[in-house]
This record gives C-alpha cells, sequence and structure tokens, in this order.
C-alpha cells in the first residue's frame, strides 16, 4: 500500500513571475526532477514565452505528513532555493507544454517544449540541470504554424529521446521528430488532447507505438505502419466526453480520463476494458499517472484542485490533496513517485510518496 511522507509547498517569487499565463485546461506546463540525494529537486514551469527554474529543498524519505478533514494532506512550507529564467527556450508564443527526458548514457537531462503553434524546442542540461552551453535545437512544424494557435503537447520516447511526438490540437496533426528532423505526420480525426508511447506491450518494448486521445476516442498508432495513416485500433468512449488524459504504466497497461470523470484501464493486448473507475472525481479529469512503485495504483488530477491516489483495480482512494487555485501545470517525476502541481496562485505543491 502506499503512502505520502510528506507534502511541501512554495511559492514562487512575484519578481520571477508576477501574473502566469491562463494556458489550457490541460495542465501540461511543469515537469519535475529530483536530485539524486533525494535532498532536493528542480521544477520547471512555462508562462507565457518563457520557462523557469526553480530549485526547492523537499528531503525524500522523511515523514512529516499531517491531515486535515476527510484525510486530507496538509502541506508543509517549504524554501524556493533558487530561481531563475532559462534563456534557451527563445519561444514567440505561449508555451502549451513542457517535458523531461533523461540520457541514461551521460546523466544529462533533455528539456522539450512547444508553443501554442507547434515549435518544438529540446535543450540538453547537465545531470545537475545547469543551463550549460550543451546541444539545443529546433524544429517547426510543416505549415511554420500558420493559423490559429491552440494547445500543443509534446512527449519523448521512453527509450530513444532523440524521438520526439508533438501533437497540435486545432490542426488535428501530430509530429514525428528525430531530433530537429520531420519524419512523419499522424492525422487523428479529432482534436488531440494528450499522447504518450506505450511500453512493454505484447512482446518486448514497443517504443514505436503512439497511445493519442482524441475526442472521446484513444486511438492507437504504430509509426512502422503506413496503412490507414498508421492507426492500428481505435477504442470510442462515450460520445461528447472528451478524453483529456492518457497514461502508461510499466507493465503496458493504459489509462484514460476526461469530461466523464471517470478512469478507465486498458489491456494493450486485447484492448478490452480492465477496470471502469466510474465518477471518481469531482470534476473533470486532465492529469493521469501511474504509480512506478506500485502500477495498481494512480494518481489522478482534476479540475477542482484535487489530486488523488487510488487503487483503480478495487476503486479505493488512499490519499489526497488539494491546491489553492487552477493547476497551471503537474506531473509525475519519471522512476519515482513524486508529484509536483503549479497553481496559478503562484503555489508550487510537491508530494513524496512510498510504500508503508
Amino acid at each position: 500500500m502506499l503512502e505520502a511522507k510528506c507534502l511541501k509547498k512554495a511559492v514562487v517569487p512575484s519578481t520571477l513571475i508576477d501574473y502566469p499565463s491562463p494556458g489550457s485546461i490541460q495542465c501540461t506546463r511543469l515537469a519535475l526532477r529530483v536530485s539524486e540525494d533525494g535532498r532536493s529537486c528542480v521544477v520547471y514551469i512555462a508562462s507565457g514565452p518563457h520557462i523557469y527554474k526553480l530549485h526547492l529543498h523537499i528531503a525524500l524519505g522523511e515523514s512529516s505528513v499531517n491531515e486535515g478533514k476527510d484525510s486530507l494532506l496538509i502541506p508543509e512550507h517549504t524554501e524556493i532555493i533558487d530561481s531563475s529564467l532559462l534563456n534557451r527556450c527563445p519561444h514567440r508564443s505561449e508555451i502549451q507544454s513542457i517535458a523531461l527526458a533523461e540520457v541514461e548514457s551521460c546523466g544529462d537531462v533533455m528539456l522539450g517544449s512547444v508553443d501554442s503553434y507547434g515549435h518544438l524546442i529540446v535543450s540538453k542540461l547537465d545531470a545537475s540541470a545547469e543551463d550549460v552551453d550543451k546541444l539545443t535545437y529546433s524544429a517547426l512544424p510543416h505549415d511554420n504554424g500558420i493559423g490559429e494557435g491552440s494547445w500543443s503537447g509534446l512527449c519523448f520516447c521512453p527509450n530513444q529521446w532523440s524521438t520526439t511526438a508533438v501533437a497540435r490540437s486545432f490542426c488535428k496533426t501530430v509530429d514525428i521528430y528525430d531530433q530537429d528532423m520531420h519524419i512523419r505526420t499522424l492525422r487523428p480525426l479529432w482534436y488531440p488532447t494528450s499522447l504518450n508511447f506505450l511500453q512493454n506491450v505484447v512482446k518486448g518494448d514497443q517504443s514505436s507505438t503512439l497511445a493519442i486521445t482524441e475526442g472521446s476516442q484513444l486511438s492507437i498508432w504504430d509509426l512502422r505502419v503506413k496503412e490507414n495513416g498508421g492507426c492500428v485500433h481505435r477504442v470510442c468512449g462515450i460520445p461528447g466526453d472528451i478524453f483529456y488524459a492518457v497514461s502508461i504504466s510499466s507493465n503496458g497497461n493504459v489509462a484514460v480520463g476526461g469530461a466523464d470523470r471517470t478512469v478507465t484501464i486498458y489491456d494493450p493486448r486485447r484492448w478490452s476494458a480492465l477496470s471502469r473507475w466510474v465518477h471518481c472525481s469531482k470534476y473533470e479529469i486532465t492529469g493521469l499517472a501511474f504509480s512506478t512503485i506500485d502500477p495498481d495504483c494512480i494518481y489522478i488530477q482534476g479540475v477542482d484542485y484535487e489530486v488523488f491516489c487510488g487503487r483503480w483495480r478495487d476503486t479505493t482512494k488512499i490519499f489526497s490533496f488539494r491546491g489553492d487555485s487552477n493547476w497551471l501545470g503537474f506531473s509525475k517525476c519519471s522512476g519515482k513517485d513524486v508529484l509536483a502541481g503549479w497553481c496559478d496562485s503562484g503555489s508550487i505543491f510537491i508530494a513524496d510518496v512510498a510504500s508503508n
């Protein structure tokens, strides 16, 4: 069973960000990385055309959590050690999504960002997350970003960081890049709202398979297939209820959630529903992340400021906490059960979860 070890709250200095830009309903403008010693973490947040880096003290492993009414976790205040503006991501419009990918061979980390017109910029940072003079590249969509701006999302291939997928909602396209070289364009039927590469599917690691939520459908795309534009399967939800989030577990299960306030877990071998957690959230679900420690647990983030952890097999909540305003960014650290969320009030919430 999982339990929250600590919940920290920090406030972004108003001298760094006075008024954050509003963004879209998908809170994809935060990325998180924890230091090797677990004493601190680096949080990247995007507002307008800029990315900011925040260095926070968290001290993972120390149990210091307090509970309030209905077992709601009460955050403890922590300080932001250092904050700065990254100067290597020169976007011209509002950044919609940021993501991190670790390069295992050298310990460096790749920071990717995409703005509302689909302009992708990827920068390599060193192991200490310092903004050093390393590899940086950018890529423009084929139409050079002409037209109306909208939500855009990106994800790195889990075992090949040079492969990046960029979704543009209004244009109904998903572009695949190998660094700055355009590989192909996928064309969903509806507006894409979230995307993620599948792992450990059927036989071995299927890093060429991409899961995309579009409208009320979950579509599966194989980058090696040309027939049907690369789409190999579609799973339809309730018509009119838009999916906003998709997450992949370490054992390959796929979770989707959205306007119907229900989390559905699919088995990728048969694409049948393993579980449906009906109306688990009070409002629309806009963020999902499977637990690294226990893939039978999932973190769910809703529009009503609440984030909770629960077991999807028996549909039971384990713990929850709330932000103090709308979520602008929310993310789980890769390889660790550390969560971070950023509210438009300027508050940063960080939760450390472990098995009891």
